[in-house]
């Protein structure tokens, strides 16, 4: 091909990219604001469920739309539990303490090797030829810009988490390492083995699972037109089924652990706004003053709730994610900064050198049980929290590919979430081996004080410690609105449009069984509720990823034999006939020559 008829087809791909940026931009202009978690499908890929509908089979009554089998069984052991740990609050303590034991003994090693088979998957996913697929189809295109997007999921995925354990965690490393590294407690070895615990547990697993369930979610409603509930993820498994017993089944342990992972999160949100409010103006931190912070707090994510995911979710985020970082610019100015930078680059470093031996660490030969109260703990944590996030995920990624989900999902917030606890966790860890400050027995007395006593060391303490306040009660509102968005589109069979009164009950439920598990156990049960929910929908999980590979490998087949070519044609003939080109990219002088070279 000649020089100038390069340049001609560089400048049709020119034009090619300014056209994609021009769609994307009026993608995201004329969408329609969003009241809920809505997915109209706009394709029937299988037939044989073609008529069915979201929400079909639904009990409209009293304001509700609800599923009767999902609502009705959620609600029940919702009830039930509630029940019981009030009736039995004296004995729930050492219950909740039983089982998180033999949970942790029993299936810890289930924990971990799962949360490893899911960072692959996803990488997998990512890095093969899976990851051009793109959801919605060839066509599709965003419908949040790039920022919008990350601070969205940043706030629903961990705010609260990140608030509470920002300075707790580093701390409780550096005065008691964990045994994998053989560190001497409150030294410099003992300093570099909390970051990169710390890292592990807020870095690539968590956030593995959330893009791989995002993933999930997202295919089957977006690509394959069925309703956005989990039980659409086991089509290719279960057939018409999922709309039997076996799908009720998995939307219950959906619910379910949806809602006690939310509690657990509440729980800690709640335990540190009371500390920070006693820290600034003396106020109780007792059981009784938290339940009624709950109260009060869950009120405003219910007037959230009303204002629907533009008015209410995507704002907070927003909100949420400039005061974080104004927050942590703060902390980096006045703080110890070239510690902080020096912590955060060797943090990095130790956390990619030690990953793969401590992603499989079982302790099988120390005879200890530190995973217990640490990383089973949090695996359990983010796998029950996987349904909310990765649906809530799933419902604001339309238009982006497989690639594009799983990198952006696990690297940007990982980074993100290292760098937060490269901060305050750094700043932590430099005043209590300096001796400036001894932050290590405010966390050993209330694990909750943490943030707020290590604040007491900078400068303008009191307005930070509120600020800090505000963004733990914002975060608070987000994941609360968020969640019960989710848990209503669940219960309601994925119904477009459910009434907001349902909406609010969840709402409710959300911040009453957060209530009950600080009443009968406080971080024990909130810790028990993780790790015991996440265990059943680890394996619900680990067959997900099967049932996934199977519609990607159907996708593929049908874009690489039909979509490509076709799509590109459809799209882009005006545009190439205009620079002399054919379908193919090809100067049509060049292709008319070649036909009849052929046909003489």
């Amino acid at each position: 091909m000649a020089e100038e008829d390069f340049t001609e087809v560089t400048e049709a791909y020119g034009d090619w990219e300014e056209e994609e940026r021009r769609r994307r931009r009026e993608a995201i202009r004329d969408r329609k604001p969003f009241e809920g978690l809505q997915v109209d499908p706009e394709i029937d890929f299988y037939p044989e469920v073609a008529d069915r509908e979201p929400g079909d089979t639904n009990i409209v009554k009293w304001g509700f739309d609800l599923h009767p089998q999902v609502t009705f069984w959620s609600a029940g052991i919702l009830v039930v539990f509630v029940a019981l740990t009030l009736i039995f609050q004296d004995q729930a303590s050492g219950v909740f303490g039983e089982v998180l034991s033999f949970v942790g003994n029993s299936f810890g090693w289930l924990y971990i090797l799962a949360a490893n088979i899911f960072v692959v998957v996803g990488f997998f996913f990512a890095f093969s030829r899976y990851g051009k697929i793109r959801i919605g189809g060839p066509r599709a295109q965003p419908e949040f810009s790039t920022p919008a997007w990350y601070a969205m999921l940043i706030s629903a995925g961990m705010g609260i988490g990140l608030m509470f354990w920002s300075v707790a965690e580093p701390i409780f490393h550096l005065t008691g390492p964990p045994p994998l590294f053989g560190a001497e407690p409150l030294t410099g070895a003992a300093g570099k083995a909390a970051l990169a615990t710390t890292f592990f547990h807020w870095g690539l697993h968590p956030w593995g699972i959330y893009a791989l369930v995002s993933l999930a979610l997202a295919f089957f409603a977006y690509n394959r037109g069925l309703p956005l509930t989990f039980r659409s993820v086991f089509y290719p498994i279960l057939g018409k089924r999922i709309y039997g017993a076996w799908g009720n089944v998995i939307d219950v342990l959906t619910v379910l652990a949806t809602l006690f992972g939310l509690a657990t999160s509440l729980g800690f949100g709640v335990g540190q706004a009371a500390a920070g409010l006693n820290f600034l103006f003396g106020w109780s931190t007792s059981t009784a003053f938290q339940v009624t912070l709950i109260a009060v707090i869950t009120g405003l994510a219910t007037m959230s709730v009303v204002a629907g995911l533009d008015g209410g979710v995507k704002r907070l985020s927003q909100l949420n994610i400039y005061l974080a970082m104004a927050f942590m610019l703060f902390i980096i100015i006045v703080g110890p900064t070239l510690f902080i930078f020096s912590v955060f680059t060797q943090g990095l470093g130790e956390y990619i050198a030690v990953l793969p031996e401590l992603s499989f660490w079982a302790e099988a030969f120390t005879g200890t049980t530190w995973q217990q109260g640490w990383t089973i703990f949090y695996w359990g944590w983010w796998i029950s929290w996987s349904p909310f996030v990765g649906m809530f995920i799933a419902r604001i990624s339309k238009g982006r590919s497989v690639r594009e989900i799983v990198l952006g999902v696990m690297a940007f917030p990982t980074l993100l979430s290292a760098l937060w606890m490269s901060v305050f966790g750094g700043a932590a860890i430099n005043l209590q081996l300096e001796g400036i400050r001894d932050v290590a027995t405010a966390v050993n007395e209330n694990v909750a004080t943490a943030l707020f006593d290590m604040l007491q060391a900078f400068p303008l303490s009191n307005f930070t410690s509120l600020l800090g306040i505000i963004l733990v009660v914002s975060f608070f509102v987000t994941s609360s609105d968020s969640g019960s968005l989710v848990v209503d589109h669940l219960t309601s069979g994925g119904k477009l449009d459910s009434p907001k009164p349902q909406r609010v009950f969840w709402a409710v439920m959300e911040g009453l069984l957060a209530s009950v598990l600080l009443i009968g156990g406080g971080l024990g049960a909130l810790q028990t509720a993780a790790i015991t929910t996440g265990l059943p929908f680890a394996i619900v999980l680990l067959v997900m990823c099967g049932s996934l590979y199977v519609a990607f490998h159907e996708e593929l087949d049908l874009l690489e034999s039909h979509y490509d070519a076709a799509l590109f044609r459809s799209r882009h003939g005006a545009l190439l006939a205009h620079h002399g080109l054919d379908g193919d990219g090809m100067p049509v002088v060049a292709t008319e020559a070649a036909g009849d070279a052929e046909e003489s």
